[in-house]
């Protein structure tokens, strides 16, 4: 992994999402807020998982990892953001730059079989619910779990390493707030079709083979319940799954709207942009918080166990 190849440009310009000062100072203090609220909100649903008693089950130790994710996939982008709103040279580094699209890669590579996992653990809990404690094993939890980390870096890896054998000239401007690979495509001088076909290929197994696990699972699981002759528990059932297919649809949605949009820099991609990479970890433990009574019966008992002490 070396860097020799881009001594052409050793910087890149980031346009941002507006280039009036006021406006900047308005989303410096907005996205500063979403920012301190996202790792307030993930990190409170990481303690608590961990500290009740209650929640020490297979859907919540993934949960867990969805929360510390969330953090990391937050980090990636938002401080440099917050950094460039304040600045005038609104600058980032070749190397910052590849490194963010590493770790972006990364964070949605693990996030996607993350849910994939979770999906399971619903089918798992809905369909075979005498089996589900032999079924969600402690060591298939972890294997699960370590595997989507373990598989999202490897996405990770397959995307950045043709891309850091490429050259950059030309411009050096990214009309975007953040650095990601079809941003970058315009600015490469040698021939990016392997690094393309690489992101299609990773995009179309990691999206759609994550997305048919999911759907298969959520077929089943409806399926399971239709089965169910009272309405309680038809009711009871599917508020088990309602939370993860809330985060599941709003992933998806936002993320195929943001990457099958034409690389423009045009209003709608940075929106649909911000709200894949900003408000997505942002809105997670708000609605695992609001939507799980489970949840918040033990951010209860754990405040009032912490403010007694």
């Amino acid at each position: 992994m070396v860097f020799e190849n881009h001594s052409i440009i050793n910087e890149f310009i980031l346009l941002g999402l507006s280039a009036d000062p006021h406006i900047q100072a308005l989303l410096f203090v907005l996205f500063l807020q979403i920012y301190l609220l996202t790792l307030t909100g993930n990190l409170m649903l990481l303690l608590v998982t961990r500290a009740d008693p209650h929640l020490h089950t297979p859907m919540y130790f993934f949960l867990s990892h969805l929360s510390f994710l969330d953090m990391c996939f937050s980090s990636v982008t938002v401080p440099k953001l917050l950094e460039n709103l304040l600045s005038q040279k609104k600058t980032i580094s070749v190397k910052g730059c590849l490194a963010q699209v590493f770790f972006l890669f990364a964070s949605g590579g693990t996030e996607v079989c993350l849910l994939a996992a979770m999906a399971y653990d619903r089918f798992a809990a809905i369909c075979h619910p005498l089996l589900y404690g032999q079924v969600m094993n402690s060591l298939l939890c972890q294997g699960l779990a370590w595997g989507s980390w373990g598989l999202g870096f490897l996405d990770a890896l397959l995307n950045i390493l043709p891309a850091m054998n490429l050259d950059f000239c030309g411009d050096y401007i990214i009309a975007h707030y953040s650095c990601d690979l079809p941003s970058l495509f315009p600015l490469f001088c040698s021939d990016v079709s392997t690094s393309f076909t690489l992101v299609l290929c990773s995009s179309l197994l990691y999206g759609i083979g994550t997305s048919f696990l999911i759907l298969y699972s959520y077929i089943r699981i409806v399926s399971t319940i239709l089965r169910i002759t009272s309405s309680s528990g038809r009711s009871k059932a599917f508020s088990t799954c309602s939370s993860h297919l809330t985060i599941v649809l709003l992933l998806y949605g936002s993320a195929f709207l943001r990457y099958f949009l034409p690389v423009s820099g045009s209003p709608l991609e940075l929106i649909f942009s911000v709200q894949y990479s900003v408000v997505t970890p942002l809105v997670n433990p708000l609605i695992y918080s609001l939507k799980n009574n489970d949840v918040k019966a033990a951010v209860k008992r754990t405040l009032k166990k912490y403010l007694q002490y």
